[in-house]
């Protein structure tokens, strides 16, 4: 038996895109015209003269509603709003493009797309391999929450003479010059409101200087690894920009100034943001062109420097603010700049710092607590301290006056110096059930997972005697230190 045809020919239907058009002429005799119309076409192709698109229509109980247009010229079908709600296929299939503007597609189903998809707001777990704005660690700043502080959460007295780290993690106090102000800087929980923010890093004058000598600054920084920063290309014509979002707050309202200083090529481009309100959290963005000049080595050297300006003499104010990449010129570094140490009434918070590539901002990337710890102890490294009898490390006697001992841990940006602080009896080796009190340990090699440790000095045992380094004084504690 000869088997049927059920092709669209066979069926009467028009098979190919002439035959359509065709078949839709053939029935614009009565079913067209320059207006809309109301309750008679539901379900048919109605051709609109003005725009000479065919539209149809679909019956919504009271009235016809336009559910589709089909532009013949374009070859192409746009839905309305309306006829969106009405989808149900789980799995529908673009094979070009989809524009929703401010529209919103919502269900349950798949959406399979082999194309990229942009967007500047994208939230939820999403399987996907190409995302154009969503990136994980797209931020490239570490701790921009503020909320790992391993040092402590307050260090006072900071000004002449000091610059390091001192409580919120990779954020460095750095000052040049002679000046007399000191501030104290705290780990702190006055954040915006409602932005999902635990922490922010203040600083407070303390001893003011209303006259800053020539060569007097001060800024808070984050330095950034030379291979973390392949991906923005510099040194050739498709470099990235970059753009910085951050909350900050101060009662001190005016001009300050944040700068991108490049060390290896020695370049620096920077720009300013106003303090409008006083006592107001704000955010603020900053865009940062990318720099076609000068090439990054691809290691663990430093190579940006973040730079937020709090105070700054002639020396770094007396040019024009340098808002295009060039040679540093320091001159050209924070002009503008408000002096924030000229009271000690003044004080200035700041969190959720993100820098990431592109020229938009997007919402601050959060990390879990434990990873954002653990890119921190790539740094530094707090291991033990905070009490007494803390286990430091398994050791054991060299000789009668000489101890040993290894401590372990995450692999670190290189091999580690000591942050160990000594005292009197601050630490023991408690062996052959007994203690032998000492006040101090020395590294002896490290590496990039391990230090060993030791003293000489001050003990005294059998050899070959095996012991539990730990410590002996609630001052007392271990850390080790590969910041840039």
């Amino acid at each position: 038996m000869a088997q049927a045809d059920y092709s669209i020919a066979n069926q009467g239907f028009p098979a190919t895109r002439a035959d359509i058009n065709s078949h839709l002429e053939a029935i614009a005799t009565n079913n067209s015209g320059t207006s809309a119309p109301s309750t008679q076409y539901a379900g048919q192709f109605w051709l609109d003269t003005t725009s000479s698109n065919w539209v149809l229509y679909i019956h919504d109980g009271a009235d016809d509603i336009q559910f589709a247009t089909i532009d013949t010229s374009a070859n192409t079908v746009n839905f309305t709003d309306s006829a969106l709600d009405v989808v149900t296929d789980t799995t529908p299939q673009l094979g070009g493009d989809l524009d929703l503007n401010s529209n919103d597609i919502t269900g349950t189903g798949d959406i399979n797309i082999t194309g990229d998809v942009t967007a500047t707001n994208l939230s939820g777990t999403l399987p996907v391999s190409n995302l154009s704005g969503l990136t994980n660690f797209k931020n490239i700043i570490i701790n921009g929450d503020m909320s790992i502080a391993q040092r402590g959460t307050s260090a006072t007295g900071l000004g002449n003479g000091d610059t390091g780290y001192y409580t919120c993690d990779r954020w460095k106090f750095i000052e040049s010059g002679a000046p007399t102000f000191e501030f104290t800087q705290t780990q702190e929980t006055d954040v915006p409101t409602g932005q999902g923010f635990a922490t922010s890093l203040k600083m407070d004058c303390t001893t003011a200087q209303g006259s800053l000598a020539a060569s007097d600054a001060l800024y808070i920084t984050q330095i950034i690894e030379s291979q973390n920063l392949q991906y923005i290309k510099k040194g050739t014509a498709n470099a990235e920009s970059l753009t910085c979002s951050f909350w900050v707050k101060s009662n001190k309202t005016g001009t300050y100034i944040v700068g991108l200083q490049e060390f290896q090529n020695t370049r620096y481009i920077a720009n300013s943001y106003t303090i409008n309100s006083a006592n107001t959290w704000e955010k603020k963005t900053i865009t940062f062109a990318g720099d076609t000049t000068g090439t990054l080595t691809n290691d663990n050297s430093a190579s940006l420097y973040l730079q937020f300006y709090l105070s700054a003499g002639t020396d770094f104010t007396s040019g024009t603010l340098a808002t295009a990449w060039e040679s540093t010129v320091n001159a050209n570094r924070a002009v503008g700049q408000v002096n924030l140490a000229d009271s000690t009434s003044n004080e200035w918070f700041i969190t959720g710092v993100q820098l990431e590539a592109g020229t938009t901002a997007s919402d601050f990337e959060f990390l879990p607590y434990d990873m954002n710890l653990l890119r921190c102890q790539r740094y530094y490294n707090f291991i033990v301290g905070g009490s007494s009898n803390l286990e430091v490390a398994i050791g054991g006697y060299y000789n009668s006056t000489q101890i040993f001992g290894n401590i372990y841990f995450p692999y670190m940006r290189v091999a580690p110096s000591a942050d160990f602080v000594s005292g009197t009896n601050y630490y023991k080796i408690l062996r052959n059930n007994a203690n032998d009190n000492f006040d101090s340990l020395t590294i002896s090699t490290s590496f990039n997972t391990r230090i060993g440790v030791f003293n000489n000095t001050e003990v005294s045992g059998t050899a070959g005697t095996a012991g539990f380094i730990r410590t002996a004084n609630s001052a007392s504690y271990i850390a080790v230190d590969a910041e840039l």
